[in-house]
């Protein structure tokens, strides 16, 4: 890779699909993305091991986006909250123009190596992320035009230190994703990254989300901790049953609550209704909501508008509820 890139600085990559289409093919540079789209039942030549010559160089020059379910396994290895582990090894980045928050996995100061490589290795392996296991592989998930199914696709990163490549082992992608452990962390990723291509491709249509639905996006994808005690606090009680949504089940298994807070997230953001709501409850949240913003402004809390989403949960998502 290019010794051009800044250190410790969180990047955003626009453009994979014109790499795919070809469109750049005139472009004089060398990618290490080998724009030839795999399946699961295609084969690549690669394996990497302790033996070969580059060892631990593609761990020296990082730039690492962390998904949900990495948080949950990297906070617990490191015996640590979300909270603590975000601020500690983590770069805040924007995904899109309305500031969806993303996390980048931090490096050594002065460096780009990894915060968890040492001189024996990786530190962290057995939870290692997903990009990390994926490696010398990429994935992404496309959605074609007027699908609703999202498709994965695969394809090969030649980078010029690797000699993984020149390693005389042939596998199918199947079997590598197997092999790496990865099949696991894209299920319970699936739902997250669904999210996030269909907020991409709906533009317009869902708009910009509001700061609360923000937070509670910032706070269901990466800090389990917080949305657990989140889902025990009387604003969340009083709205969704505990018994309907299995409340003892969320609480003592992260992989259970994580599924949760996509549904949640869904219904804030896209206003898809899958958790079901208690009876009266919405009419009664919006009463309050409004005795609320009118004890504010009886206060002089402020002059210029205040919205209610600021001070409670959205009322169901920044798009309109999906129609029969």
């Amino acid at each position: 890779m290019s010794d051009d890139k800044p250190v410790n600085e969180p990047l955003e990559y626009e453009g994979a699909e014109d790499i795919f289409e070809g469109k750049f093919s005139d472009i004089p540079f060398e990618s290490p993305v080998n724009p030839v789209q795999l399946g699961l039942d295609d084969e690549f030549q690669f394996r990497c091991h302790p033996g070969i010559s580059c060892f631990n160089e593609c761990c020296r020059n990082t730039d690492i986006q962390l998904l949900p379910y990495d948080i949950i396994r990297l906070k617990n290895r490191k015996e640590t909250t979300s909270y603590d582990f975000v601020a500690r090894y983590t770069l805040p980045f924007q995904m899109d123009h309305h500031g969806m928050p993303g996390l980048k996995l931090r490096t050594r100061p002065g460096t780009r190596e990894c915060v968890f490589l040492s001189e024996e290795g990786c530190t962290v392996y057995e939870d290692r992320p997903t990009a990390c296991r994926y490696y010398a592989l990429g994935s992404m998930g496309v959605r074609k035009k007027d699908s609703s199914t999202v498709e994965d696709m695969y394809f090969v990163v030649r980078e010029p230190h690797c000699k993984g490549h020149e390693e005389p082992k042939t596998q199918t992608v199947g079997e590598y994703r197997k092999e790496q452990g990865v099949d696991k962390y894209d299920a319970m990723n699936r739902e997250w990254r669904d999210i996030i291509l269909k907020k991409r491709s709906s533009g317009p249509t869902v708009g910009a989300p509001s700061g609360r639905s923000l937070q509670l996006y910032d706070m269901c994808s990466y800090d389990m901790d917080k949305f657990r005690e989140f889902i025990q606090t009387p604003g969340f009680t009083d709205i969704f049953d505990a018994d309907v949504i299995g409340m003892d089940r969320l609480l003592e298994d992260e992989e259970a609550l994580l599924a949760f807070a996509m549904r949640f997230l869904k219904q804030v953001l896209f206003g898809e209704m899958t958790i079901p709501q208690r009876e009266g409850a919405r009419e009664a949240r919006l009463e309050q909501r409004r005795s609320r913003i009118q004890e504010r402004r009886e206060a002089g809390a402020g002059e210029e508008h205040v919205s209610s989403k600021a001070y409670d949960m959205p009322e169901g998502g920044d798009a309109e509820p999906k129609k029969d």
